[in-house]
């Protein structure tokens, strides 16, 4: 019996033991910060938990500078420099006190960076605003064997198809299976899309349809009867295409 209490005696002590070593190491170790959470575009972190990519969120892009446009520039703590200009064929404008500068593709943030840049070699921090005055209107062109060729505004999503109606539709010399669609890219090179114009009309299915963009250039070519009509004298071709009357 007394080895029982002894024992009984030992084990409570033992535990009482380890439960100090057990508190005393639980205030020493660090603690151990919170796991952050995956924040997505979406708000919440549910998307990412599910492996799916979450939704980015683009900006439309700013206008760009061209050939022109008209600018005015304001400087209010030195209104002497204070002058409006336009953007010339080469894509420069003259400045006032400084040299021209090369502003053809800037947007008008990008501008006033610059002209800070340029007018901070005379003028110490330089406050300069700049307002867009006037500007080319976003357009495009159509031209050949359409009713009405010409230049158009681009108000809005316009596809090869709406400009062909815009433009008073096809001549009857048209060869609407083989319309071009001239686009410019940088550095002066011109991207060309061959529209088959024919063959979307025919099916009932615009799905295919090429969208343009300001600047485009939209040609519609002869068909090739018409051209060879062009060389052949009206009583010949009155006597083929008309053999009854004859």
């Amino acid at each position: 019996m007394l080895h029982k209490n002894m024992a009984r005696a030992s084990f409570l002590v033992y535990l009482t033991f380890m439960g100090v070593v057990a508190a005393r190491a639980q205030e020493a170790a660090p603690a151990i910060p919170p796991v952050p959470q995956a924040i997505t575009a979406g708000g919440s972190g549910d998307g990412a938990e599910h492996g799916q990519t979450p939704a980015l969120q683009h900006r439309k892009s700013r206008y760009q500078l061209h050939s022109s446009d008209l600018l005015e520039l304001s400087f209010p703590f030195t209104p002497e420099f204070n002058q409006t200009v336009t953007v010339q064929p080469d894509g420069y404008i003259t400045l006032r006190g400084v040299e021209s500068i090369k502003v053809d593709g800037k947007t008008i943030p990008e501008l006033v960076d610059l002209l800070r840049s340029t007018y901070a070699k005379i003028l110490h921090d330089p406050v300069i605003n700049v307002e867009l005055k006037d500007f080319e209107k976003p357009y495009f062109i159509v031209g050949g064997e359409v009713g009405h060729p010409g230049k158009f505004d681009l108000r809005s999503d316009t596809s090869v198809a709406q400009a062909v109606a815009i433009a008073g539709g096809l001549r009857d010399s048209a060869k609407h299976s083989q319309v071009l669609l001239f686009h410019r890219v940088p550095d002066g090179w011109m991207q060309v899309k061959k529209v088959n114009l024919k063959k979307m009309l025919k099916e009932a299915n615009l799905e295919e349809d090429a969208q343009l963009q300001a600047g485009d250039f939209l040609f519609v070519p002869k068909n090739t009867f018409s051209k060879i009509e062009r060389f052949i004298p009206t009583s010949s071709v009155g006597m083929y295409t008309n053999p009854v009357l004859h």
